[in-house]
């Protein structure tokens, strides 16, 4: 399991629920996935897990995946493994921020149901655009060799 962490949300501290072993294994799974797919992107960076990423003067966020523009560090792809006893953060507080600053993807990975749901970026904030689950495949047109069966994601 890993330490606690914190944010920094509309300028408040928001101390952060060390991931559990679950969540770690999942993380792990997506990263390695996702980082055979950017390898072949120039365009694109895989931060490290949870790396802290400034994205306003009040605004520190730690995804459990980041992807950013490799030309200037602007964050354009974010997955958060949602925690069950942490969940607000993410689902509410980080979601509203990214739509703020016109995040292009966010993938809201939930342990609890076994399920991604996928964000678009548009003029008027982000959009949902599928829920996945058991059988269907998460892709990225933006990473075109990337693919991964929601299944294989969660499997225990």
């Amino acid at each position: 399991m890993s330490d606690p962490y914190d944010e920094l949300i509309e300028g408040e501290i928001c101390l952060r629920l060390a991931p559990s072993a679950r969540h770690e294994e999942i993380c792990r799974r997506l990263h390695e996935r996702v980082a055979a797919a950017a390898s072949a992107n120039a365009a694109a960076k895989l931060l490290p897990p949870r790396e802290a990423i400034k994205v306003t003067r009040d605004n520190k966020v730690c995804p459990d995946l980041a992807l950013v523009t490799a030309s200037n560090g602007k964050l354009w792809l974010a997955a958060e493994i949602v925690n069950s006893g942490d969940h607000h953060p993410d689902t509410v507080l980080k979601k509203s921020l990214y739509e703020e600053i016109q995040l292009p993807r966010l993938w809201m990975v939930d342990p609890r149901y076994d399920n991604v749901e996928v964000y678009h970026g548009s003029p008027h904030g982000l959009v949902l655009k599928e829920i996945l689950a058991i059988s269907d495949v998460l892709r990225e047109p933006l990473l075109p060799s990337f693919a991964y069966v929601i299944s294989e994601l969660f499997k225990l």
